[in-house]
Formats: structure tokens, sequence, C-alpha cells
């Protein structure tokens, strides 16, 4: 049976790729088959350009231990822009246009074409509540799909309060929770578990928490494996 994840963020800029690419590593260490996809992708350099594997798309495939071919990537990424800014801006300034419709089918075609008992990941863009077309946020996205989501969290100030609030807008639109991840943001004025414990005090899920440089933690990855598999679970 093929499962799915949506890896969705409180903000902008806070580790959802870090995230993704070492939970990625951690379920393939231990034997599962993984596919992580960033199907909207902003502020992406040309396929050939040497700067493309730090790209969200670049590290992810290096991830899953996948080569940067043009065919790889767009599996992986279908939808790629280069301006840094919202899907739907960064493609107006291309000339293009984004429906909603197609990417959720797009979403909906990966996942049923991945091979049983694979977990696939779909790692969102931006914040939550992120446009990604002129009509539609991340959150449609996400509630469309009807798959759990991984809230990722960073530790900078103010991330409690972004996290607490992003948690209270999926459960008002019933979506699931497998767990938060707070990944450490340079900088932070607290250590990273010190603002996962008060998240964990006030969230109702389960929180995991990861320093920038370690591995995905064992816990993080259960968690993940079991939401994906129908068993979402609540903090102690």
């Amino acid at each position: 049976m093929t499962r799915a994840l949506f890896i969705a963020g409180a903000g902008t800029e806070i580790g959802k790729t870090y995230v993704t690419a070492a939970l990625t590593r951690r379920l393939r260490a231990r034997g599962e088959a993984v596919r992580a996809l960033k199907p909207l992708a902003s502020g992406v350099p040309p396929v050939g350009d040497p700067t493309f594997a730090a790209s969200d798309t670049g590290r992810l495939l290096a991830a899953q231990g996948l080569a940067l071919t043009p065919e790889a990537v767009e599996a992986c990424s279908p939808w790629r822009f280069a301006a840094p800014l919202a899907p739907d801006l960064a493609a107006a300034r291309e000339g293009r246009s984004l429906d909603l419709a197609d990417l959720l089918a797009w979403c909906r075609a990966a996942v049923a074409a991945a091979e049983p008992e694979t977990l696939v990941l779909i790692e969102g863009v931006g914040g939550l509540m992120s446009p990604i077309t002129r009509e539609a946020t991340g959150l449609d996205w996400l509630a469309a799909l009807g798959v759990p989501a991984l809230l990722v969290s960073g530790s900078y100030l103010g991330a409690i309060s972004h996290a607490l609030t992003a948690v209270e807008t999926l459960r008002a639109h019933g979506v699931p929770l497998a767990a938060i991840a707070v990944s450490e943001s340079p900088d932070a004025p607290t250590p990273p578990e010190t603002v996962a414990a008060a998240i964990a005090r006030r969230a109702g899920a389960p929180v995991a928490c990861l320093r920038r440089g370690a591995d995905c933690p064992g816990t993080l990855a259960r968690l993940v494996r079991d939401a994906a598999a129908g068993a979402v679970p609540r903090a102690p």
C-alpha cells in the first residue's frame, strides 16, 4: 500500500527541505522505500547551473540517492520558477499560470504510481497560508489532498506562536497532524529543545527536534511512518 504525508511549514525559510531530506535519509537507512517530492519550487536555477545541487529539489534528490538528471528533476519538481517569490507571483513573472486542479492531479498520480509500501513525502512551499495560485493557498492544497501533515517549525523568536497558530489552523480544517518538527534556526536566542518543549506543552501533538547537522531522530521517523499508515497519535 502506498502512503503519503505532506510536509507543511509554520512559516517560510524555516527548514522544510532540511527536515524532508533528513527524514528521507533516515527512512532509507532503515531499508524503507521513500519518494520525496517538491512539486512547486521557487528560486530555482536552471538544471545545468552549478548551484542547482544546493536548491531544494537538488537536496531532495541527493537524499534519495538520485542523480541530477533532467528527468529526475522533472519527476520531483515539475513546477519550477526562477524568482524567489510565492509561486503565483513567480509564475506570473514568467508569463505562466498554475492551477490547483492540475497540481492536485499531479500529486495524486505520483502517489498512485509509487511502488507498493512506498512512503511519498510531498513538501509544500512557503508557510501554510502562502499563496500558491491566484486563489489557493498551501492549506487549500493540503486539505484537498486529504493526507496527514508533518508541521515544520523553526526555533527563532516567535516560532512558538507561529507553530501553535498553524496547529489550530490545521485542526480547524480537519487536517490530521502526524507530528511537529522543530528545525534549529540560525542565531536563535534559545535552544531548539526549549522551543520544542514549549510547543509540546500546548500543541496536543508529538514534537521532535532537529539540530542542524544532526540525523533525523528515530522517534520522528516512527511517527511519520505510523501517521502515513493511518494512525495519527496524540501527545501523551
